[in-house]
């Protein structure tokens, strides 16, 4: 049994210890907003935050994670930073197909949350590795612009 604080609430599951995060939160706790995308850890798609730093979950042991803070894209609305990132995803109209989002949100958060005025080598930087099969990056680069002059108002 492994106990999880998720979105600010303490979390039961019974799931091996090796585990993926991932598949502990889509398939056990069914928050399937958090997507599988490769399964190494490569393409950015179950980024999920862990005590506030983006990691992919798809590559996280369910043992490594007791104790510490998980956030969903489930719950980053509720977060002044991610709620600006979600406006402004939505203002600019970023998804295309929409499969990555989840974890270019949770990356873009992160960053904003680290860095509230990051310059296009700043986003390029804390975004690379989320890959969007659409290709939406300039879109998603305008939107953590736009969610940061937001946060400066």
């Amino acid at each position: 049994m492994s106990t999880l604080f998720i979105n600010g609430k303490r979390v039961d599951v019974d799931a091996p210890p090796d585990t993926p995060l991932l598949w502990v939160l889509r398939d056990h706790l069914g928050m399937t907003g958090t997507k599988f995308g490769c399964g190494v850890a490569l393409c950015g798609a179950c980024t999920v935050h862990l005590d506030g730093q983006a990691v992919r979950s798809c590559s996280i042991p369910v043992a490594a994670v007791q104790g510490s803070k998980i956030t969903t894209i489930e719950a980053i609305g509720s977060d002044q930073v991610g709620a600006a990132v979600q406006a402004a995803w939505d203002r600019i109209d970023v998804p295309q197909c929409g499969y990555c989002q989840s974890g270019q949100v949770m990356a873009a958060t992160a960053l904003l949350t680290q860095n509230p005025k990051p310059s296009d080598a700043d986003i390029d930087n804390a975004m690379s590795g989320n890959i969007c099969r659409c290709g939406t990056y300039v879109r998603i680069r305008a939107a953590i612009h736009e969610a940061a002059r937001t946060l400066q108002a």
